[in-house]
Formats: structure tokens, C-alpha cells, sequence
């Protein structure tokens, strides 16, 4: 994201357009065989899973409407997000890829940015999709960052994951969140990332994103990503951030409260396929 302002309707408006779009969301042709040549392992090392990771191609995204820029950088760390959708309860590789058109078709139709705003995205059913264009490609040279658009102040040196769902009072599913620190161990791996740099998107911008229950659970997504990397040491705690953004909130309840984040109950139904 670019502008406080659009932070603020960002995820009422997507779960409308998750599901107002649920119609248009599946094309007319998927398949295990697109699904596989779309889908790839992210580099590996001994001692952890690899993620299979989706890239754009494998889930059907449009082309980015112009240029996305790819940074001559490495990101400095991670950002977790939720998505504040419904918590569905369809851990389908279908769902999955639904999901991220509809995220894209949010992003470029509502917000007006030129793709994806993060770099990928973890679905309830644990798989781990490409967000913006050239992202995987990005992580896999483990020396350039695609710039996203997730995080004010963020989108130049911090690599954004959404995952599917709301966790302000509900925890992710087990295989969600072990997908999650996967992709997060490979992040630091490829980019020399330490697992202390790990954050919630409220770290940065007033927000209660990436809910209480994920956010609390960040910790222990340090410690997992840091045994994943071969490490038995406990992990430091985050160099907080000392240059906060002028609208950022110390109270994520205050933060909750003045955001029209949590959606309506009907604006958070499953996305219906067929």
C-alpha cells in the first residue's frame, strides 16, 4: 500500500470483492497438470522442508499493468500479514489460486496498484502462492527484492506475506502455520535474513493486522524458523522499529477500534466456486 487512506478500506473492500467475485474467480480450464508446471520447489538445504511454491503462472494472473521494479537488494526482514477474510474451511489447492486472483483483482481494480501488493501468500490449505510478478524469481537469486506494495514504509526492504483468514481470536490451522515458517526459513535463508527479523505488519503501521492470535504467535514462528535453519540457540528479540510512521498506534485496540478492518458477518461467507 501506498497511502494511509488506502490502508484503511483496504481488507473491507477485498473480502467484498473476494466475494462478490466469486463467480469470475476460477477460469474455465484448471487442472493438476497446470497446477504442477506452475507450481516449484524455492531453492532447499538439508535439515527442512522446502516449500513448493505457485507462481503466478500456476495460479492464472493477469499481467501486471505496468513494469513491476526489481531492487538490486536484499530485504532487511520479514512482514507477516492475515488477510481478514473468512476462515473457510475449503484447504483446497482450487480455493487456494481463487484466492489469489481475488486478492490481484483487488489490488489493481479497487486499490489501482499495478499487481499484487505482497510477495506471497499462505491459504488455509497451507499452500504458498507468488504474489507479485517476479518474486519468486527474486528470492530464488537470494540478491534482489521486488518492490511490493504491503507496508508503508516497508515495500523497499521487507519481504510482505499475507495469509488467508482473520486471527484475532482464532489461531491459523497447524499446517497453515507450519507453511508459513517454511516459507519464512527459506526467505531468511535465500537473503541472509535473521529470524529475529520477523514482524507483524502492526509493528509498523497502525493496524491490528496480522490479528492478535497470529501476532502473539510470532515468537514461536522465530523459534521454528531458527530450527529450520539448523539453529538450537534462542532467538534475539526484533529490533524494534524506531522510525514509526506518524500514524502508527501503540495500542492495536485503539488501532482495531478506529480501522474498518473486521468485516461484516455476511462479507466474510467462502468464496463459491464452480
Amino acid at each position: 500500500m501506498t497511502s494511509p487512506f488506502l490502508r484503511l478500506s483496504r481488507r473491507s473492500v477485498f473480502s467484498a470483492a473476494l466475494v462478490l467475485g466469486a463467480a469470475t474467480v476460477l477460469p474455465a480450464a484448471t487442472g493438476a497438470a497446470r497446477a504442477a508446471a506452475g507450481s516449484r520447489r524455492s531453492g532447499g538445504w538439508d535439515g527442512a522442508t522446502e516449500p513448493r511454491i505457485t507462481d503466478c503462472d500456476g495460479w492464472g494472473a493477469r499481467e501486471a499493468s505496468e513494469e513491476v521494479v526489481v531492487l538490486d537488494t536484499r530485504p532487511e526482514r520479514i512482514i507477516v500479514h492475515h488477510t481478514a477474510s473468512a476462515n473457510v474451511t475449503d484447504y483446497s489447492r482450487e480455493r487456494a489460486h481463487a484466492l489469489a486472483r481475488a486478492i490481484q483483482r483487488f489490488h489493481m481494480d479497487t486499490q489501482g496498484w499495478i499487481d499484487t501488493g505482497q510477495h506471497f501468500t499462505v491459504s488455509r490449505g497451507a499452500f504458498v502462492l507468488e504474489g507479485r510478478h517476479h518474486s519468486l524469481a527474486a528470492l530464488e537469486s537470494g540478491d534482489r527484492l521486488v518492490r511490493g506494495a504491503h507496508c508503508v514504509g516497508q515495500n523497499s526492504v521487507a519481504i510482505g506475506i499475507e495469509n488467508e483468514g482473520t486471527y484475532t481470536t482464532a489461531e491459523p490451522p497447524a499446517a497453515q502455520f507450519s507453511a508459513l515458517a517454511d516459507l519464512c526459513a527459506q526467505v531468511c535463508r535465500q537473503y541472509e535474513v535473521s529470524p529475529s527479523e520477523i514482524y507483524g505488519h502492526r509493528d509498523f503501521n497502525s493496524t491490528a493486522c496480522p490479528g492478535d492470535r497470529l501476532y502473539a504467535m510470532l515468537p514461536r514462528l522465530r523459534e521454528d524458523v531458527a530450527r529450520r535453519l539448523g539453529s538450537a540457540q534462542p532467538v534475539g528479540l526484533p529490533r524494534w522499529p524506531v522510525n514509526l510512521p506518524v500514524d502508527w498506534s501503540a495500542d492495536p485496540v485503539a488501532a482495531a477500534r478506529s480501522l474498518a478492518e473486521y468485516l461484516p458477518p455476511g462479507l466474510l461467507d467462502p468464496v463459491r466456486t464452480r
